[in-house]
């Protein structure tokens, strides 16, 4: 549902936006997957085919995350450089675009935008970057307003038949799994921050003795339910 609101969204603020979503209403889906409405209502969406482009998106308004340790190891977030001192959490005087690998398999990796564009093509990835930027910044100002502070997020764009140089956003985008959301009242940089993501899930798992290889473990019911509050109250405060 929060993807769905953002894809409906965000083409006000950005007209020459063009994301995959067709169709939410399954009364509306080709002919012979209607006598499924009932089991397809709010899980399904119809949606055009592209060609994914295999890199993702990855936009940083603060220093968090992967990006905080690769920052104290060596000053830079995916080769960029950064003033020295910079505080856990804190602010990016402007948002940075560190791409990743899109791994069929484990952990994607970050990567520099050389690198990237070696993979997909400089001026395709070039457009991927304009549009993931402006994003971010129409996203992030939205979510202020509304009490959250976006620190991170992940895109990712295909290109339709015949339109190899467009890209298309997306997948999801801007929800709880590809994002960090933090409240903005507290915000003190020099601590992680509280968040209505899958931060608090992580942070549980790093407490258990765990290798990370399936199978996962058993969450306890009280995890499950406050990560399910979490989402739940990230799509009520943006989606009002």
């Amino acid at each position: 549902a929060l993807p769905n609101f953002w894809f409906r969204h965000l083409p006000a603020k950005n007209p020459s936006l063009r994301h995959h979503l067709v169709e939410t209403n399954v009364e509306q889906f080709p002919e012979p997957l209607r006598e499924f409405g009932e089991q397809l209502e709010g899980r399904a969406v119809l949606v055009w085919k592209t060609r994914v482009i295999p890199v993702e998106c990855v936009v940083r308004g603060y220093i968090t995350g992967s990006g905080w340790k690769d920052y104290q190891r060596t000053g830079q977030v995916s080769g960029i450089p950064l003033p020295p001192g910079l505080r856990q959490c804190e602010r990016l005087a402007d948002p940075l675009f560190t791409p990743s690998t899109k791994a069929a398999a484990g952990h994607d990796e970050p990567i520099s935008f050389a690198a990237a564009a070696a993979e997909v093509g400089e001026t395709l990835l070039g457009k991927c970057r304009t549009l993931s930027l402006q994003l971010y910044q129409q996203a992030a100002a939205y979510a202020l307003e509304r009490g959250i502070l976006l620190a991170d997020t992940k895109f990712e764009f295909g290109v339709l038949p015949g339109a190899p140089e467009n890209p298309v956003l997306i997948d999801e985008a801007l929800t709880p799994d590809s994002s960090r959301f933090w409240p903005a009242g507290g915000y003190a940089p020099g601590r992680d921050q509280p968040s209505f993501d899958k931060q608090y899930l992580r942070n549980y798992l790093e407490t258990l003795a765990w290798n990370k290889t399936p199978p996962g473990p058993e969450l306890p019911s009280d995890v499950v339910a406050n990560t399910r509050a979490k989402y739940q109250e990230a799509y009520d405060r943006l989606t009002r």
